[in-house]
């Protein structure tokens, strides 16, 4: 019976495991945007007492070199190290460690007392600088080739031991060795770790749908330049991303009518969701709306006042979609000889055609979608919502996205998953960059903590951005129609505070809409999703000065532009909510507290880390309420607070010393 094959690795003596961050063993890619750092931790570890080098190594993916820093203990065989992002795209990493001889030499030679022993260390020493100096000149480093072979030459020579080992055991040649390492033995990892590189926008942004027909004066169907005329007041606001509707042509066949009847009038529009007509598909603008120029004048116009337009995807059709008849294999047939239509029962969607992507000729279906996409970027939209992707293949959402992004490294989409959770992770670490998510139903505190803790502190945050709005046209939640006004302030400076992108669907939000279709529905009654609007965007009651307060408080700070850095704070009463957000280096600190009854006044004893925020509890510190911006002197770590539904929110930014309580002197 022959030997088994001995192993090629027998003398790699080093271990390298449980590497983080990494997203189920590196199949998936982590998130980040240009300006972060990437901190990877990592066991690494060997058998007996030696000691280890562990290097982080990172690359921009087909690159051929990869770039390294050196990974520091931690304890316990725990390493750390991190690598800025600079460029937008995909980058890649992975670690390397070795047995580092020179180290333990260096370790056990600082222990030894014997004279004896330590002049035959410093004889094996000499052997390991020289082969050292030998690395260095083989690498063209002549000048450090030069000193180890200097310090090699002291080391051997017979001048006094403790000057020959202080030598040995000093800074400039433990740096000049960690230089030329010994790494012929080294353990590399064969997992290869991708991250995507996104825009900024992606991480930190604000959201505002308008559905462009709305746009125009009463009684007449808005247009894109109609849109363009809007973009002044969305800049008033604060908001960086306009996001608009299917602006395709809508079909004729099966079109609905005012609150999803069947019996549409003449001049009903029909959903922008039932796509294509006789004037095309999803390539085209809706002729009502304008031409190709008209949409490439206004993500001109939007990009200079600091907005980017934001473009639905909806891979469906109307009826008369021209795929329908150009390719009917595209289709699910019904044995009566007509396609089904959507259903998602008891809901029917008489007017849209979903694909059939189990279809023989998937290969060109797939093409022709990315296809679309393509389209709209090549005219500058650089942001997509993608409407229902876990109705489609989740392998064409990791090509399709793979492929825009691979043309089109800033483009942004955001997923309009509301599905069961692994569907909407799976999602997001195929690639979507936001992800809608359950925030519009979580209202009660233990709630809220609970989910955004999950969003802001679980694994799934490194691949998963969530993105919160409080509404959307087809989200009318029960809290806003029956909280009044003080709900919409509520639920607005949450999504706002909470997280570091978030969204509304205007102008039914500042106007506070909250009419359902009827009891027990979270649909609008007269939606816009089905006729024209005329919106009175002066009303006095309109929550607009609000909205552009809190975007301007969030542009200002830094705090407030990310999402781990969310935690959550005791206060004794659980009608209020209170939470924190701070830079790592404590120089803003905020402080939010909101009243969740919409009804009632609220008061409690709001608890405060005041050691982790770097304030002395035995001086007085002074917040700034950045909404209303009244000022106040507090003492200690537990401080009143009490909220009416007419003012239902604090957002406190913490001064950390005061001079004096009469003329509230601060420092930072």
């Amino acid at each position: 019976m022959s030997a088994a094959k001995l192993p090629d690795t027998g003398r790699q003596r080093a271990v390298i495991e449980n590497v983080r961050p990494a997203v189920d063993g590196g199949r998936f890619a982590i998130k980040r945007t240009v300006g972060e750092v990437v901190v990877v931790e990592l066991d690494a570890f060997t058998d007996g007492h030696d000691q280890l080098q562990c290097r982080l190594c990172h690359r921009a993916q087909g690159e051929p070199r990869w770039h390294e820093s050196a990974m520091v203990p931690l304890g316990n065989d725990r390493w750390r190290g991190s690598f800025a992002l600079d460029a937008l795209g995909r980058c890649e990493y992975t670690a390397a460690a070795w047995v580092d001889a020179f180290l333990t030499w260096r370790h056990d030679l600082a222990r030894r007392e014997e004279r004896q022993d330590i002049e035959l260390a410093l004889v094996s020493g000499t052997a390991l600088v020289q082969a050292a100096a030998a690395r260095a000149r083989a690498g063209q480093a002549a000048e450090h080739a030069a000193e180890l072979e200097a310090i090699a030459v002291r080391l051997a020579a017979a001048g006094a031991l403790g000057e020959r080992r202080r030598i040995a055991l000093s800074q400039p040649l433990l740096e000049l060795m960690n230089t030329y390492p010994d790494r012929r033995l080294q353990s590399m990892l064969d997992t290869v770790f991708p991250v995507v590189v996104d825009p900024e926008r992606a991480r930190f942004s604000a959201w505002y749908e308008l559905f462009p027909r709305s746009a125009g004066e009463p009684g007449r169907h808005g247009t894109l330049a109609d849109c363009e005329a809007r973009l002044p007041y969305v800049a008033q606001l604060g908001f960086d991303v306009l996001y608009l509707p299917p602006i395709h042509p809508i079909g004729r066949s099966a079109r609905k009518g005012p609150n999803n009847t069947l019996a549409p009038g003449p001049d009903d529009p029909g959903s922008p969701w039932a796509i294509g007509a006789a004037e095309g598909g999803h390539k085209t603008v809706h002729p009502q709306l304008g031409s190709e120029q008209d949409l490439v004048r206004l993500v001109s116009r939007a990009r200079e006042l600091g907005i980017e337009i934001a473009l639905d995807i909806a891979f469906q059709c109307a009826p008369d979609h021209p795929y329908v008849q150009a390719h009917p294999d595209w289709f699910r047939w019904r044995p009566d000889g007509t396609v089904q239509y959507a259903e998602n029962p008891p809901k029917k969607y008489q007017d849209i055609y979903p694909f059939d992507f189990e279809t023989e000729a998937w290969h060109a279906l797939w093409r022709e979608l990315e296809s679309v996409v393509e389209h709209w970027a090549q005219l500058g939209v650089s942001v997509f919502r993608v409407d229902n992707p876990h109705t489609k293949p989740f392998a064409l959402w990791e090509w399709l996205i793979a492929e825009i992004k691979r043309k089109h490294p800033h483009t942004v989409f955001l997923s309009e998953a509301f599905t069961r959770p692994r569907v909407m992770h799976r999602l997001a670490k195929l690639g979507f960059t936001q992800s809608y998510n359950y925030f519009p139903w979580r209202n009660t505190r233990h709630e809220l903590e609970q989910y955004l803790s999950e969003l802001c502190q679980g694994p799934g945050r490194e691949y998963l951005r969530s993105n919160l709005w409080p509404n959307t046209p087809d989200i009318l939640p029960e809290y806003l129609q029956l909280g009044g006004r003080p709900a919409f302030v509520s639920r607005f400076v949450l999504a706002a505070t909470l997280g570091a992108s978030y969204g509304i669907y205007g102008p039914a939000f500042e106007l506070c809409e909250a009419a359902p279709r009827e009891p027990g529905s979270e649909e609008y009654l007269d939606s816009e999703k089905y006729q024209l609007r005329a919106w009175d965007l002066d009303r006095p009651d309109s929550l607009a000065a609000l909205i552009a307060r809190v975007n301007q408080i969030r542009r200002s700070h830094r705090a407030l532009q990310q999402d781990w850095n969310l935690r959550f704070m005791p206060i004794d009463n659980d009608a209020l909510i209170a939470y924190c957000k701070h830079t790592d280096d404590l120089d803003e600190i905020l402080v939010m507290v909101v009243n969740l009854d919409p009804h009632h006044l609220q008061a409690g004893w709001l608890e405060l880390p005041l050691a982790s925020f770097g304030i002395d509890e035995a001086r007085a510190f002074q917040v700034h309420d950045l909404l209303s911006d009244a000022r106040y002197l507090w003492h200690g770590a537990r401080n009143f607070v009490h909220l009416e539904p007419a003012a239902p929110a604090h957002v406190f930014r913490l001064r950390r010393r005061v001079h004096t309580e009469r003329d509230f002197d601060y420092y930072l």
